[in-house]
């Protein structure tokens, strides 16, 4: 019986630590976020000594936001939505046919590609990115939404974990689809991709959070502001005399807290693939 009270015990102490930790990590969120609804003087008067008002603003205005408005952000909010949501779609038909290939598909050379698609994601894309920016150049594709969406479809990471788990997937399935008469394509869409959400939605938030905090290359390869990314939009609002923290910290509080939507909605729907996805020889 003290045991059993013990481990209650303990097991809330560890709970109580894990929600205070989880709470330290968030306070910089909230300041950042109470941040965009303050005037630039207020965040920085406000900053010491520590009190309540630098996580809760003394007066609530929407200031910032309608000066990140008229400055175009939302239409490179916009680019940002598209490029990543294209990236997304297509990336993910190139990435799980990709890792059907290098995971099923039986061919001379099989273990030589796969080693190159985990090079290419060891390899930093910073190493790669101005000689790519000059093939790009060459190709005319500088100024172009396509310019920024192609780099993100070929993700190492992405086919590397949705190969992972299609190895994972029996064997047997993909045998016995093949005495029904089915052919490679029938097999991926119909066997396997079923089964494969959980590793759909995880290499889906690599490519999405990929093109979401790409800074660098849009840099090299766009030049049109109206094109710009928003990190880069964000970047250029610093000016050299004079910066409107105000709107800078707003711009960055919606850059954050749109990624922090789309995992928490896809953490539920994650859980719950995991928790009905399964085979058993």
């Amino acid at each position: 019986m003290r045991t059993t009270r013990r481990g209650r015990v303990g097991r809330g102490v560890l709970t109580g630590l894990a929600a205070l930790i989880s709470l330290l990590f968030l306070l910089p969120v909230v300041w950042l976020i109470a941040s965009a609804f303050r005037t630039s003087r207020e965040t920085f008067a406000s900053s010491a000594p520590l009190t309540w008002n630098v996580l809760w603003p003394k007066e609530w205005t929407f200031v910032n936001l309608e000066s990140a408005a008229d400055a175009g952000f939302l239409t490179n909010l916009g680019n940002s939505l598209l490029v990543a949501g294209v990236t997304v779609v297509v990336g993910l038909m190139v990435s799980a046919m990709a890792a059907f290939a290098l995971a099923v598909i039986p061919f001379r050379g099989r273990a030589t590609t796969f080693a190159i698609v985990v090079l290419s994601f060891l390899v930093p894309f910073e190493a790669i990115a101005i000689p790519l920016a000059r093939t790009f150049s060459d190709w005319n594709l500088t100024n172009t939404l396509l310019a920024l969406i192609l780099p993100g479809l070929g993700n190492g990471l992405a086919v590397f974990t949705l190969r992972q788990f299609f190895l994972g997937v029996p064997h047997s399935l993909a045998e016995a689809a093949h005495l029904d008469g089915a052919g490679w394509w029938r097999i991926f869409r119909d066997v396997y991709l079923p089964l494969c959400r959980p590793a759909l939605i995880g290499a889906g938030l690599i490519l999405f959070l990929f093109q979401w905090q790409a800074y660098l290359w849009p840099i090299l390869v766009i030049s049109r502001q109206e094109l710009d990314l928003a990190p880069v939009a964000i970047a250029k609002s610093f000016g050299a005399f004079t910066t409107d923290y105000g709107r800078v910290f707003a711009e960055t509080a919606v850059l954050a807290v749109i990624p922090a939507i789309v995992l928490l909605a896809l953490q539920r729907f994650f859980i719950t693939s995991v928790a009905s996805t399964g085979s058993k020889e």
